[in-house]
């Protein structure tokens, strides 16, 4: 299939790529990794009459430190997270679940700025966000905006992002040796959209859980925090019946969707389940 006709931009700048969104945004798209976007537009699902494509924008593809942050451009390649020593030093929860993002070539052309704007529920990335407690950086010709994962993610589709505004980069903090992490997946094949997905990090005093980020994809809301099961771990030590009682209750605070891929109690069941495998896991690792 082919897509409806639009008028292209190549811009050469970020300023030249937020004028020509300000100017068109009630009727323009973002072009990046082309991942997600080009489908929908050759399925006819979505139309648009202008298509910027931020490809030449490169100092919006970067990996680097400063003395609190872990900050990776927007364009940069999920393939390049994935290989970068500096994502699995200093943010190892968003190296692990980057595995999971389908196939080596999509990753090679993917983006981590496209995965976060597009939010789809299935999508690994942002619910990797919401559990590191992610910063995005925004701009506009109005001027720069920034958003904690949090109040980022509004739905299933659905971001903080206003037309006119491009996500240029993201910050997370620096892992440490009082944090310890996991992230789980169940689909139906390797590289397959997540049936359920779940990251967590967890934050320590001694031998107790300070702060709990757990959060899941795959469900039909979109990527969320699984509050309940956080409560249920805060200011504990994690044993085997407490780390099974906060997995019962991330079950209880969902409400999955039937489908073709799954039945909503299977995928409570998996939020169980993988909620059950990260804590022991990311528990493992802080004791060795």
């Amino acid at each position: 299939m082919k897509p409806a006709p639009f008028e292209y931009f190549a811009p050469s700048s970020l300023a030249e790529a937020v004028a020509i969104l300000s100017e068109h945004a009630d009727d323009a798209k973002i072009l990046a990794g082309g991942q997600s976007l080009v489908p929908v537009l050759n399925s006819r699902l979505g139309r648009y009459n202008y298509i910027i494509d931020i490809n030449g924008l490169s100092e919006l593809a970067y990996i680097r430190t400063d003395d609190r942050w872990l900050q990776i451009g927007a364009l940069t390649r999920q393939r390049a997270i994935e290989a970068s020593e500096l994502v699995a030093r200093h943010a190892p929860l968003l190296s692990e679940a980057t595995k999971y993002i389908a196939h080596l070539p999509i990753r090679t052309r993917g983006t981590i700025g496209g995965s976060i704007s597009h939010a789809d529920p299935a999508a690994e990335d942002p619910a990797t966000m919401l559990a590191l407690d992610a910063e995005f950086d925004l701009i506009s010709a109005r001027g720069p905006r920034t958003f904690k994962a949090r109040d980022f993610f509004l739905g299933p589709l659905q971001t903080a992002l206003a037309p006119e505004e491009l996500l240029t980069g993201i910050r997370v903090p620096l892992h440490s040796s009082e944090k310890s992490f996991a992230f789980e997946e169940v689909s139906r094949r390797r590289g397959d959209f997540a049936i359920v997905g779940i990251a967590a990090e967890l934050s320590w005093e001694a031998d107790r859980v300070a702060d709990a980020r757990i959060a899941v994809c795959g469900l039909e809301s979109g990527a969320i925090r699984l509050d309940a099961a956080e409560r249920e771990l805060s200011r504990i030590r994690p044993s085997e019946k407490a780390i099974a009682t906060a997995a019962r209750a991330a079950a209880n605070s969902v409400e999955p969707q039937d489908d073709l891929h799954a039945s909503s109690d299977y995928r409570r069941h998996l939020v169980e389940i993988l909620t059950q495998r990260v804590l022991e896991r990311a528990t493992r690792r802080l004791r060795g």
